[in-house]
């Protein structure tokens, strides 16, 4: 996974790298961007989150399946 699918996906990165950052704390995190923070490089975190908005769905079919 590297870029963005939905601007949730987009939104739950830039938090997790807020948190690997240590500009927020790891306890706010919850669901994906919590699991985005255990398990990606700070590398991949940034290249997720910095997808274009403007292109990206609001949702992705993953994130439906997600819950």
């Amino acid at each position: 996974m590297s870029k963005a699918e939905s601007k949730k996906q987009q939104m739950a990165a830039g938090a997790a790298l807020a948190a690997k950052r240590g500009e927020q704390p790891e306890s706010s995190l919850r669901g994906a961007s919590k699991e985005m923070a255990k398990s990606m490089s700070e590398k991949e975190l940034r290249e997720m989150a910095s997808a274009k908005r403007k292109d990206l769905p609001a949702r992705s079919s993953k994130d439906d399946a997600k819950g």
